[in-house]
């Protein structure tokens, strides 16, 4: 049986590395909403369009346009399987998520939380610098153990030496505000579609320390999965 995933974290946490390492280990499909959102925007959708409105607002995207793209998305990893980052950002989207698995027949196998401190969250953001080649690949100016290494005078990725870039919104403490209280809201947000998730049952729950380093981040999500 295909093993189904949910990823949550805030902004910040590491949660796009993480799972990506945990697709290797399955050979799942790493479905990342905000990719999803960037397709049908390329593509020129009509559901692409009406999203960007939202997103260059630093908006929520509304269900009735989110929830067929993802459904639509993960209906064809089916038969493989699926590591789903960054959706459900909400309640009403994680019960709405949680009826159509169900009417789709897909089984939801383990619900991974990272959790970590808002300050802690927001000081990574500031600090993280996305890879040309690859988002995943780990480049951050503030820890050494991921910093990116200068190349020519300017700083590439230290995975592949890539050209890096810093998202605007990602210096923006406005923006990166709006995106916590998002995520941290426990009655209506984020955090309220992760509790969902762990009175719903069915799926096994795994909420690791996001604080400390990558591989012990990697290592502990890892000994539950197993």
């Amino acid at each position: 049986m295909a093993v189904n995933i949910l990823a949550f974290g805030p902004n910040g946490s590491g949660k796009g590395t993480q799972g990506a390492i945990v697709k290797d280990k399955y050979g799942v499909d790493h479905i990342e909403s905000g990719a999803i959102f960037r397709e049908h925007i390329k593509g020129g959708t009509e559901l692409g369009m009406k999203a960007k409105e939202y997103i260059d607002k630093g908006d929520l995207v509304p269900d009735d346009i989110t929830i067929p793209m993802v459904l639509e998305t993960l209906a064809k990893s089916k038969e493989k399987g699926w590591l789903l980052d960054g959706f459900p950002r909400s309640k009403a989207q994680a019960e709405a998520l949680d009826k159509s698995l169900t009417e789709a027949g897909m089984k939801l196998s383990y619900v991974v939380e990272i959790v970590l401190d808002r300050q802690i969250a927001k000081d990574r953001i500031m600090g993280r610098r996305l890879c040309a080649n690859d988002n995943n690949h780990p480049n951050h100016i503030a820890f050494e153990a991921i910093k990116p290494v200068e190349k020519d005078g300017k700083l590439v990725c230290r995975v592949c030496g890539g050209e890096l870039s810093a998202r605007a919104d990602d210096q923006d403490e406005d923006a990166i505000n709006k995106r916590h209280d998002i995520y941290y809201d426990t009655g209506t947000g984020t955090m309220a579609a992760v509790n969902y998730f762990k009175n719903a049952g069915g799926a096994k729950m795994i909420s690791v320390d996001g604080s400390v380093s990558i591989n012990e981040v990697t290592d502990a999500i890892m000994k539950e999965l197993e």
